[in-house]
């Protein structure tokens, strides 16, 4: 699962690295990021006057709502592997609306309730890529509304002692392939999928955990730019 990232990384940072163009001008680096918040993702669409496809970092709201969807107070901010390219809620956006949701790393608890301790996974890199799908909406004012889910899997990394599941993250040179705009039929969305689980498997192992400060469990009262939600909580034997 994934309920809470970090994307650490400057706008400029992010279109470097996936060859991207700007969409976002007015991000700032986030240590702690809630669903309903508006995140950072990296698609491939076609530009309005000339048809060509065009990477771009640009903003997404973190609950995804296809505009067939009532509202709803229950935000959908992931998606199981098992059934991104079948269930009707989903498949639309995975055959045609792929995205990379990029990261520093994510949260997970354990745990009772009201003393939960918190941890922060993590990469090698200071980036991870992990596999979304997004859409769009008209608003009643008129204007665009871009949202987006995580794909996740079943855990294999150190997430699997603390939850069950977690994002499927991609190799960066896996990512020209997700965002290859061509939208899949039934049989290029299971292609897609065997293809998300084995390049996702590389990346697995490498992640690692460590125990965070539990002051990052409530969202409302932190600064979601202070960098120290991310760093190693001193224990007494330290």
């Amino acid at each position: 699962m994934c309920g809470r990232f970090v994307v650490s990384q400057k706008v400029t940072d992010l279109t470097e690295v996936f060859d991207a163009e700007n969409d976002y001008d007015d991000w700032e680096p986030r240590f702690s990021l809630a669903p309903t918040d508006s995140v950072p993702i990296v698609r491939e669409r076609a530009d309005s006057a000339t048809g060509a496809f065009v990477r771009r970092v640009e903003p997404a709201v973190w609950s995804f709502h296809p505009s067939f969807m009532r509202d709803s107070k229950r935000p959908q901010f992931n998606s199981r592997i098992e059934t991104v390219a079948t269930n009707g809620l989903w498949k639309g956006a995975f055959a045609s609306g792929r995205c990379i949701v990029p990261m520093h790393g994510y949260y997970e608890w354990t745990g009772e309730p009201g003393h939960k301790q918190a941890h922060f996974l993590r990469g090698p890199d200071d980036l991870l890529a992990a596999a979304g799908i997004s859409t769009a909406r008209k608003l009643d004012d008129g204007t665009w509304q871009v949202s987006t889910s995580i794909i996740t899997r079943e855990a294999r990394d150190a997430s699997g002692e603390i939850h069950d599941r977690m994002p499927v993250y991609l190799p960066l040179d896996a990512v020209d392939r997700y965002l290859d705009p061509t939208k899949l039929d039934a049989g290029g969305m299971q292609a897609m999928v065997d293809f998300l689980i084995e390049a996702s498997d590389h990346v697995a192992p490498t992640i690692t955990e460590y125990e965070v400060d539990p002051r990052v469990n409530n969202h409302r009262r932190i600064d979601p730019t202070d960098p120290s939600l991310i760093e190693p909580l001193e224990t007494s034997g330290s």
